[in-house]
């Protein structure tokens, strides 16, 4: 039997190649030479990138025995991931490997802007000896905020710790518990921007975090605040940070992530209290190898069927889509359903649940479904971890935030064949669930309930729940505003528990729903609740 054959597109760990093993047949290519690529991949069972290659539609069609894509490293935007998906080609990458580096990254930004040591570098270097132009301060006793206090974020308050700083943090998906294990205490975004000396951002990029410090936020800061991001581009203002460190409302920043990259030109660059870099948090040797190691053990892992290996049936831990393992063939048309009501789950709460529940009734508990639990937390964190998910590490990244995790099946189903139901009970006591199903011979998903409304629409990419007092002409009042707005509605159902009661109303729109325009529908309709989520792949 011919060895699985691995294709190296970029220059990796020499690591990566030991973590292989000699039972593959290891071939090289220049991954960013589309002409030298294209016909390299054509026989491989397997491909290692990094950040150069792009494994789009078009190299997955040309892969006919495609089925790893393996990148070495956290982003995957080099990656087709929802192509990889439809052609059966698993996609892993190494959501841990980078988080000491990129921590450190934060850390050592921060320092160099307290002491300016850029700027008193290169006037040194330029032959000017002026100490008291660079007079920094220190750390001790002063106050920092995280934003986003996922596991880059605790060990950057763990380092920070050592310096004798007050850790205050914003993360409305992290439970006061576990930021008290962190010696943090957690505060609204307006607290921390008030009361923070250094603020450190470490949030996933979403709908909700893009431009979540913006002017009106740099307003409410101290004017000797310094700011640093090393997380994802564009969850700070640049132009608006620009202004506020030219009008002196903020002291410095640190910089390692933009909007667009590559970023040669930023209005940013012109102040010698801004310290940049580009996009060094996990470029280190150490990440690199952690990285390499860990994508050729998935790579294993995910053929070990043709390798004949005992561990072959296992889930592929970082598996971002299709995932290895012996999952029943009725089960699996449930893995996306699953993972969606997750992501609503998490956009109707707004927070995070100090006990989540995973239901699931109907003929399919026949199998093990273990695996659609896996694929509701996967959902449950996407949109709220800066980290990408998979199964493996979803149950951790919950049991880190204090979420208590419980799946329980029945076979009885009174109303649907089968029901998944994601259900959580928030701190202060609220309850938040939605359920779903599929239907048909072609496995079509339905949202059937929503906080015990009944409903019966079909999820998609953008999609926004509004619960009210029921009352005339509450429809026309949200169909009028989208439509001032440009925003076409796709379908809307509207359910409540009786007349003059409680509605809930459900819409799928063909466009993102921006908060302002929420929040004039929800002044509009006095809604107790609105939330939009967006579930684009």
């Amino acid at each position: 039997m011919s060895k699985p054959v691995v294709l190296i597109a970029e220059e990796l760990s020499p690591a990566t190649v030991e973590a292989l093993g000699p039972d593959f047949e290891i071939r090289y290519c220049d991954g960013a030479n589309r002409d030298e690529l294209l016909p390299a991949i054509a026989d491989v069972d397997a491909i290692l990138i990094r950040s150069a290659t792009k494994v789009d539609a078009e190299a997955i069609a040309a892969a006919k025995r495609l089925r790893v894509v393996a990148r070495a490293g956290v982003g995957l935007d080099n990656v087709d991931v929802a192509a990889a998906t439809k052609a059966g080609v698993m996609v892993v990458n190494a959501p841990t490997s980078n988080i000491v580096s990129a921590a450190e990254h934060a850390v050592a930004l921060l320092l160099a802007c307290a002491r300016n040591i850029p700027a008193a570098n290169a006037a040194l270097k330029s032959g000017e000896w002026k100490r008291s132009k660079y007079t920094g301060v220190e750390l001790i006793d002063k106050v920092v905020g995280i934003v986003g206090l996922g596991r880059i974020g605790a060990l950057v308050a763990q380092r920070l710790a050592a310096f004798g700083m007050k850790i205050l943090a914003y993360d409305p998906y992290v439970q006061a518990a576990r930021a008290a294990q962190l010696g943090v205490r957690l505060v609204t975004l307006e607290e921390l921007l008030r009361e923070a000396d250094f603020i450190s951002i470490h949030l996933p990029k979403t709908p909700e975090t893009v431009s979540l410090i913006g002017e009106e936020q740099l307003r409410l800061v101290k004017p000797s605040v310094r700011i640093v991001n090393a997380a994802r581009g564009g969850i700070i203002d640049e132009n608006a940070l620009a202004i506020a460190i030219k009008e002196g409302r903020v002291a410095g920043a640190g910089i390692d992530v933009f909007a667009s990259e590559p970023c040669t030109s930023s209005p940013l660059f012109e102040f010698d209290n801004v310290v940049v870099t580009p996009h060094l948090g996990a470029s280190t040797h150490e990440a690199q190898e952690k990285a390499g190691i860990a994508v050729a053990r998935s790579v294993r892992l995910a053929l070990a069927g043709e390798l004949g290996l005992a561990l072959a049936g296992e889930l592929v831990p970082d598996a971002v889509n299709v995932q290895g393992g012996t999952i029943a063939e009725d089960v699996r048309p449930g893995l996306p359903l699953a993972e969606k009501l997750g992501r609503i789950f998490t956009a109707l709460a707004g927070g995070v649940a100090a006990q989540l529940d995973v239901e699931v009734r109907g003929e399919i508990t026949q199998h093990d479904v273990k695996v659609l639990e896996l694929a509701a937390l996967k959902g449950v964190f996407t949109d709220v971890v800066e980290d990408t998910v998979s199964y493996v590490n979803a149950p951790v990244i919950a049991q880190e935030r204090g979420v208590e995790v419980r799946l329980t099946t029945n076979a009885e189903s009174p109303d649907w064949r089968n029901l998944v139901t994601v259900r959580g009970t928030l701190p202060d006591g609220k309850v938040v669930s939605v359920s779903g199903t599929l239907s048909g011979p072609k496995h079509i998903q339905k949202i059937v309930e929503i906080d015990g409304f009944d409903i019966e629409l079909e999820p998609t990419e953008h999609m926004a729940f509004f619960r009210y007092e029921d009352r005339p002409g509450i429809v026309g009042i949200v169909g009028r505003v989208l439509g001032d707005h440009g925003i076409n509605i796709a379908g809307m159902q509207v359910s409540r528990d009786f007349k003059g009661g409680h509605a809930l109303m459900a819409l799928t729109v063909d466009s993102a729903i921006p908060q302002p325009v929420l929040a004039e529908i929800m002044k509009a309709i006095d809604a107790s609740n609105g939330r939009v989520v967006d579930l684009v792949e």
